[in-house]
């Protein structure tokens, strides 16, 4: 073991080992996590109680996204967390990224809605479709509660506080699964939302998300600002990587961890549109059966006479229906007439 220098009173050396080994608690994670939990166990319950099936993928969704926030903040992950850079910048990651993806991914409101009762259900739907939600859900705004923490997070005193003061650190393991959950929310749309938008949308602010994350990597890399320097010189850590590759390695965290957090986001879209699009693809083929067995119904209901000349009693009612659908009519040529 390194001898530590006089004054520091920090873990001993990191090791890899430390990730599974050294253990801290951080009551407000855990009880968050419990209550949560047991919340979400007995919404399950009501549903199944009444005869109504829950996916399994949604609940292994929420307590895998429990678990690991819980595991973010107590494992070695959170007791070398105000002693690395670069130990913080991959918490910040799995707090702001994965944690709130995976408990997104377990539609917690959707159990809330179907677990109440009809008045219950009823008031969150309109809480849902209220201006302030909408506002929350717009694109623009949710993409910036993801997008602008991290940013303000380095480059403001928030950092510095969350290093001296275990309120504010202890503020930050919850207000960035906070504002992450409000970023996939909307995103993913498994949950009922204000106001719907093509998963499309989603894409491309994953893109521009890509972008903003590497934008930061890059800048905590070849910067020439060190960030909480005074800080981490009184810290006087004997052992590891200097302050100055500490950071640069912490940015290089920053942007491959929020590059690869992003692709089950990716997948998770992509998957919703595949799905969205049979569904709609089902829809067509059904009106369409629908359509062909009125116009055979027809036929053998017309006078003997048109019935020979394969013309219906009423030619309107032979006129495919997608021909006069708007969302449809431009694709093959219709126009009503």
């Amino acid at each position: 073991m390194a001898v530590l220098a006089v004054g520091y009173s920090g873990p001993p050396a990191w090791q890899w080992s430390d990730t599974v080994a050294s253990w801290t608690l951080e009551p407000v994670v855990v009880a968050l996590s419990v209550v949560l939990g047991a919340l979400y166990a007995v919404g399950v319950l009501r549903v199944r109680r009444r005869g109504d099936r829950w996916p399994l993928g949604r609940t292994v969704g929420w307590f895998s996204g429990l678990l690991l926030w819980v595991w973010v903040t107590c494992s070695g992950v959170g007791v070398y967390e105000r002693i690395l850079f670069t130990d913080r910048a991959a918490q910040v990651i799995l707090l702001l990224m994965v944690v709130p993806l995976l408990l997104a991914m377990g539609a917690p409101v959707s159990l809330v809605v179907e677990s109440a009762s009809e008045r219950g259900r009823e008031r969150m739907l309109r809480l849902l479709r209220s201006g302030p939600s909408k506002v929350l859900m717009f694109p623009a705004v949710s993409t910036a509660l993801l997008m602008l923490p991290p940013w303000l997070y380095y480059y403001t005193p928030w950092y510095e506080h969350t290093m001296t003061s275990s309120g504010w650190n202890m503020g930050l393991h919850v207000a960035l699964v906070a504002l992450g959950l409000a970023y996939f929310w909307p995103r993913l749309q498994i949950d009922p939302v204000g106001h719907e938008y093509p998963a499309l949308v989603g894409v491309f602010i994953t893109m521009a998300e890509v972008i903003f994350d590497a934008g930061l990597g890059m800048l905590l890399i070849y910067g020439r600002g060190t960030v909480a320097q005074h800080y981490y010189e009184a810290l006087g850590r004997p052992w590891g990587p200097t302050i100055h590759q500490d950071q640069v390695w912490g940015g290089n965290a920053l942007w491959v961890l929020g590059d690869l957090a992003g692709l089950p986001f990716l997948a998770a879209l992509v998957r919703r549109m595949m799905v969205k699009g049979r569904a709609e693809t089902a829809a067509v083929d059904a009106a369409i059966d629908a359509q062909l067995a009125a116009q055979r119904t027809a036929l053998e209901e017309a006078p003997d006479g048109e019935r020979s000349a394969g013309i219906p009693a009423d030619p309107e009612r032979m006129r495919p229906w997608w021909l006069d659908d708007p969302n449809l009519a431009h694709r093959y040529g219709g126009e009503r007439g």
